[in-house]
């Protein structure tokens, strides 16, 4: 139980209205008295889906990320939709991304991607039962297949080929329900 007290909000302002996102900055009370300004983004709930073949292989994606000006290997994710749950969301994005329909999918857990500015809370699944099948890529989204072995998550981490903090959390997540895989997480890294 925690013993802090919470920053009551006095004003709130939009400073930005987007198609996935909202810039607000609030004036808040401190609980130590005072007043500060908490600059907040604004964004709705989320999936990220690690799909798992038979083989002990993960169906990731490499994309281009403008943020970041280069290519990153992911877990397929995803905004959920108006009126979708976010098990319903996390299916549509492994078929649009991948292709990919799975026969089971288990909820990993959840968790905030970056709780200092942002209202975006991303739901963790695990894909197995895979079924192949077309793709259903947005217009806007460039989108390559790339399969990693599963018991190969934990090196290709730690040395910097996987980047993206979503995926991190949910492939690390996932390795846990993979007995053989999770040997590789306590192995020393290599020099």
């Amino acid at each position: 139980m925690h013993t802090l007290d919470s920053e009551p909000t006095l004003e709130s302002r939009y400073l930005y209205r987007g198609r996935i996102l909202n810039l607000r900055v609030d004036t808040v009370e401190l609980p130590k008295g005072g007043k500060t300004k908490r600059e907040i983004v604004e964004h709705g709930h989320s999936v990220v889906v690690v799909p798992v073949d038979k083989g002990g292989t993960v169906l990731l994606v490499s994309q281009f990320r403008k943020a970041t000006e280069s290519y990153l290997l992911e877990a397929p994710a995803g905004g959920v939709e108006e009126g979708e749950s976010p098990e319903e969301c996390a299916l549509r994005e492994l078929k649009e991304e991948t292709g990919y329909t799975a026969g089971t999918i288990k909820h990993l857990g959840s968790f905030w991607i970056a709780p200092g500015f942002c209202t975006e809370y991303m739901h963790a699944y695990l894909a197995t039962d895979l079924e192949p099948g077309e793709t259903d890529q947005k217009a806007d989204e460039n989108i390559e297949l790339a399969r990693v072995p599963l018991a190969e998550v934990p090196q290709r981490i730690r040395s910097g080929e996987l980047r993206d903090s979503k995926s991190i959390a949910a492939l690390l997540m996932s390795l846990f329900l993979f007995p053989d895989a999770s040997d590789a997480i306590r192995s020393e890294p290599e020099a």
